[in-house]
């Protein structure tokens, strides 16, 4: 149990301490600051503690906010700050220098006192702590000696951040949280509480601030009711994560019966999982449940539904006698690439400071389209989300075929992923930012480079250097582009795509030769994806034999869930994956040179056997040292976070 320390008498009709205690703090009261610092010592270093003013009036849900979210060590509302045990000794110091400015402020009015009067005894300090004109004891002097803790909690948050510490502040909006002075501002304080629904506002909250059009009108208008729901039933964002999950799952299985009511059910029940995946974030969001874990299990968990639903209708249309496997294949390598797209650019600019980040033309001009209401919905629209996604395959799965399903979310996801890439590039070209080391590094990581082209990349540093700022995306699009056209366009089996990967691992190797600081930089990772993804693709589809495209499949399913688990340990700030892992899987490079060596030296059924052998060693691999770091970090305490995620 977190403890509350209520500095100062308790005002009548207050109900802080029921507040306190209905958010599941143990409260002490300490009327004076020698109390307060005693209270803090007695707390265990493992437990939470907030020290609040006893004079606090406001709304229940801003205590909540301000004293309850996991995601900040520190963190403060006027009157109330709080400590996770990580920042303890921060909160300890802070009391030591507020206490002590305290004591000197009161101690020198005393000695003047003093001198007036012509006594040798300090007059007792009055510091009001409740209604104005009322002392510690509800109205008699306070004991000669006793300093009164007044403001404590403001005065803490001050010398926190005279100390470099400084707690986060949530933003309350119409939220009230103030420590009235006097009668007349506490019952105005009162009537302020009065006139805003606590409730309301937390229900709004709980709503992604930044949606789709499809999950802003469609969606949270009751999923934030249902989110409610489960928080009063004691579910968490991880139950309601599961459950979409299993809805998604189960909708796939019902999609591979390839029936008409098979399909119309799967498209049902995508939207339910839909709902239920807005639900988690938004039950979240309501009741400050973040975790590393739940962020974790949420993002894994909506790349695991979708494909295994493409997988679903890949299976369903098999059963029709339709062979669209290459389609599903093509539609996850896609999106995988439009992710890495997304999370690239993102990391490449996750340091920019306000002064720099909006400096490109295109960025004022998006910025001026933003003020145009109609143009924002279209804008987000353009890009398919996840909720015009999803519901674009819901409602084409029940009412025509797979195919047709497939072509549609192919040229959706072309079109978008156009729209997006073009504009970064475009904005990336003319803003003024600098790469930061921390974002090179992330960008070397998400480049998964395995242990043959870092030893190359090591010996063409020296030519590297040379070489201009655009040689690194350029050389990655090139000798991907080469080994992708190689493995599409020559036969099954022989020479050509072995000589095509040999030339993709030296470009690999010189395009993380140096940093990764140059403006398009962040287009590295992106190409080596759609490489290994393509030629893994078009190999087989050139081996031409039933069971080659759903180990490929496979096989690709298994490195972009280490792609995504490499995307979610760098937003967790807990870099990549360990190296030996990435050594075990070969690095993209060697995972591309393998499959073309394997497709050159068997036949075609060896080859679907082999990508079936090499999907599930590398799924093996990478899912358990994936679940035995996630599950690691949770129990031993890693900071909270909550990734908003892509867009719904």
């Amino acid at each position: 149990m977190s403890t509350a320390i209520l500095t100062g008498q308790p005002v009548p009709g207050s109900s802080i301490e029921a507040d306190l205690r209905s958010l599941g703090f143990d409260v002490r009261i300490a009327p004076d600051t020698a109390t307060a610092g005693a209270l803090l010592a007695e707390v265990p270093a493992g437990q939470r503690v907030a020290v609040v003013d006893a004079r606090f009036v406001g709304h229940e849900h801003a205590l909540r906010l301000g004293l309850t979210d996991p995601r900040f060590p520190l963190a403060a509302i006027p009157g109330a700050v709080t400590a996770q045990p990580a920042a303890r000794q921060a909160l300890s110091l802070a009391m030591d220098r507020a206490t002590a400015g305290e004591a000197t402020a009161v101690s020198e009015p005393a000695a003047e006192v003093a001198e007036t009067t012509g006594t040798t005894e300090p007059a007792a300090p009055e510091a009001v702590t409740g209604d104005a004109g009322e002392t510690a004891s509800g109205g008699a002097p306070a004991p000669a000696g006793t300093t009164l803790t007044g403001d404590l909690s403001d005065r803490i948050v001050a010398a926190l951040s005279a100390d470099g510490s400084d707690p986060h502040r949530p933003d309350l909006g119409s939220l009230v949280a103030t420590v009235p002075d006097d009668p007349q501002a506490r019952n105005e304080a009162r009537q302020a509480v009065a006139a805003v629904d606590d409730e309301a506002v937390r229900l709004k909250s709980a709503v992604k601030a930044r949606d789709g059009f499809f999950t802003t009108y469609c969606i949270s208008p009751y999923s934030r009711y249902l989110a409610r729901w489960c928080a009063r039933r004691g579910l968490t964002p991880n139950q309601v994560t599961t459950a979409s999950l299993f809805t998604a799952l189960i909708a796939a299985a019902c999609a591979a019966t390839g029936t008409r009511a098979g399909f119309v059910a799967a498209g049902v029940l995508l939207l339910a999982s839909f709902v239920l995946d807005c639900t988690d974030g938004q039950l979240a969001r309501y009741s400050l449940q973040y975790s590393t874990l739940g962020a974790w299990l949420d993002a894994t968990f909506d790349r695991a539904k979708e494909y295994a639903y493409y997988a679903g209708l890949a299976l369903g249309a098999a059963r029709g006698g339709d062979d669209v496997w290459a389609l599903a294949l093509g539609a996850m390598v896609l999106q995988t690439c439009r992710h890495v797209v997304d999370f690239s650019f993102n990391e490449a600019n996750a340091d920019s400071t306000a002064a720099t980040a909006d400096t490109s033309p295109t960025a004022a001009l998006s910025s001026k389209l933003d003020s145009v209401g109609w143009t924002v919905w279209a804008r987000r629209m353009i890009v398919l989300p996840i909720g015009e996604r999803w519901a674009m395959i819901a409602v084409l799965t029940a009412l025509t075929t797979p195919r047709i399903t497939f072509y549609a979310l192919l040229i959706g996801c072309a079109f978008a992923a156009t729209y997006t890439t073009a504009g970064r590039v475009l904005r990336s070209l003319t803003r003024k930012a600098r790469r930061t080391d921390r974002a090179a590094r992330a960008l070397a990581d998400l480049a998964d480079t395995g242990p043959l082209a870092e030893r190359l990349a090591g010996a063409l540093k020296p030519t590297a250097r040379r070489l201009p700022g655009f040689t690194a995306p350029a050389v990655a699009l090139l000798g991907g582009a080469a080994v992708v056209a190689t493995a599409a366009l020559t036969g099954f089996g022989g020479p050509w795509p072995v000589l095509a990967a040999l030339l993709y691992v030296l470009t690999s190797a010189l395009a993380v030769a140096r940093p990764l600081k140059g403006s398009l930089d962040w287009l590295v990772p992106p190409f080596l994806r759609a490489a290994e993804y393509g030629t893994v693709l078009a190999l087989a589809v050139g081996a031409g034999v039933n069971g080659a495209l759903p180990a490929a499949y496979g096989l690709v399913a298994a490195v972009a869930y280490h792609h995504y688990d490499t995307v979610y340990r760098i937003r967790g700030d807990a870099g990549a994956p360990p190296p030996w892992l990435v050594r075990a899987i070969g690095g993209h490079e060697g995972r591309t040179l393998a499959v073309v060596v394997l497709a050159a030296l068997l036949t075609a059924s060896q080859f679907a056997v082999a990508l079936t052998v090499l999907a599930v060693a590398v799924a093996l691999l990478v899912l358990l040292e994936s679940i035995r770091f996630w599950v690691t970090a949770h129990r031993g305490g890693a900071p909270a976070v909550h990734d908003e995620g892509e867009p719904a």
